[in-house]
């Protein structure tokens, strides 16, 4: 509405791992629960894409990272936070996929 966007912000994998060892977030997996159970960041909390309400998102003061497999549908998540949850506005950039690839660790 009038021109203006939501800013997305990207987390490198590095980056979000450094924010989870200070913790100073919280990880919300948007990915399907079975995808979820195959493996996904020790601490996230699976809101699936198809159930997602900003308004059920956690607020306890930590800034809230959405994730994926990709950053596709973390990327559709944050858009419907527009206007309900503006301090929502950050996901982790090529997803799970991503964190993977940099060796990070995953749980099950």
């Amino acid at each position: 509405m009038f021109g203006f966007r939501k800013t997305l912000n990207e987390l490198a994998p590095a980056d979000l791992a450094a924010m989870m060892k200070a913790g100073s977030v919280t990880l919300i997996d948007v990915r399907k629960p079975g995808e979820f159970w195959d493996g996904h960041i020790a601490g996230a909390i699976n809101q699936p894409l198809s159930r997602f309400d900003p308004r059920a998102l956690p607020q306890d003061g930590r800034r809230i990272v959405l994730y994926c497999a990709a950053g596709g549908r973390s990327a559709t998540a944050l858009g419907r936070c527009t206007g309900g949850r503006n301090d929502v506005n950050t996901h982790l950039a090529g997803g799970i996929s991503a964190w993977r690839r940099a060796g990070l660790p995953v749980t099950r």
